[in-house]
């Protein structure tokens, strides 16, 4: 099955070229069925490719999807054109009274600062309050992972000594979980960013069980019993050159950074990069579409039970 989005979303026209099945907004009106509700909280600045990533996971499964895109109000996007946020993007004063099976809120690059010092954080404690009793399931990406851990469960992040940057090997902690079915028992994942969380910190709430590590990356997956509050640290989504050009982003900037592990054959940045992760990042939203949103959602979307 397919997933809806705007008709003239640019996403649209990239999935059709890679024979993705969408449905555009038309077609989907004269289909008697009850689509997977998602919202999608974008917070990168590169809004359109990060728009089409998670578009092209969310597509690959039996289960129609209805996407809605949300930006927040105390920030305006400086890298993607006022008219497509305007024509594409909704904020939360208009879905505040709504209810979603799914949502996915993304990393962003402010994890240099303090929570308490983002531009747009008092905005979004209130979305992730709100996603306790208005979301089955939440989904939270590299940096929004790490505030959903600070915020739901005072878990502090810290400093990495330099950027981890590369795609790392990864195994499954914890077998019984359905969000790591049919995973193989070394995996693989791009990591970018510049902080991190100790493991000690998230065994020690109850709360919550880890499900996926890395030797070199530390912390990847970990869930509240039940899936209703999900946190990834990597980038499953990212697309085969999204290091190469934050790589050369930052080598133009003068940032003199060290070239993404394990991505470039040889180690060479000349080089096309392998793609060694594609297959465990479809799984991984077929998982939590299947195990976490669709099959425990409740048909009357008003009756989702609030998280205690």
């Amino acid at each position: 099955m397919p997933i809806k989005i705007p008709n003239q979303l640019p996403a649209t026209q990239v999935l059709e070229s890679e024979n993705i099945f969408v449905m555009t907004e038309s077609r989907a009106m004269t289909q008697d069925i009850r689509p997977l509700q998602v919202l999608l909280l974008n917070l990168m600045p590169t809004k359109i490719a990060t728009e089409t990533q998670l578009s092209r996971l969310l597509s690959n499964t039996p289960l129609q999807v209805e996407l809605e895109l949300m930006q927040t109000s105390t920030y305006t996007a400086r890298n993607t054109a006022p008219e497509h946020m305007l024509k594409f993007y909704t904020d939360f004063e208009h879905v505040k009274q709504r209810y979603f099976d799914g949502m996915v809120i993304t990393g962003a690059p402010v994890e240099k600062l303090p929570f308490e010092k983002v531009e747009y954080w008092d905005e979004l404690c209130r979305i992730m309050e709100w996603s306790k009793t208005h979301v089955h399931s939440t989904f939270h990406i590299c940096w929004a992972a790490q505030a959903a851990l600070y915020y739901h469960y005072g878990i502090p992040k810290y400093p990495l000594r330099e950027k981890l940057s590369g795609v790392y090997a990864h195994r499954v902690d914890r077998r019984s979980s359905m969000l790591m079915r049919g995973f193989d028992e070394v995996f693989y994942v791009p990591h970018s960013r510049n902080t991190t969380v100790k493991l000690e910190d998230v065994r020690a709430c109850s709360k919550l069980k880890i499900l996926a590590t890395s030797e070199k990356a530390g912390l990847y997956a970990a869930a509240t019993e039940g899936g209703r509050q999900i946190f990834i640290t990597g980038h499953s989504e990212y697309d085969a050159d999204t290091l190469k050009n934050e790589y050369l982003r930052d080598v133009n900037q003068g940032i003199d950074p060290h070239v993404p592990e394990n991505y470039f054959p040889d180690g060479d940045p000349t080089r096309a990069p392998l793609v060694t992760w594609r297959s465990h990042a479809n799984l991984l939203y077929m998982n939590w579409l299947n195990y976490f949103v669709y099959q425990s959602t409740p048909y009357e979307i008003e009756t989702i039970e609030p998280i205690r």
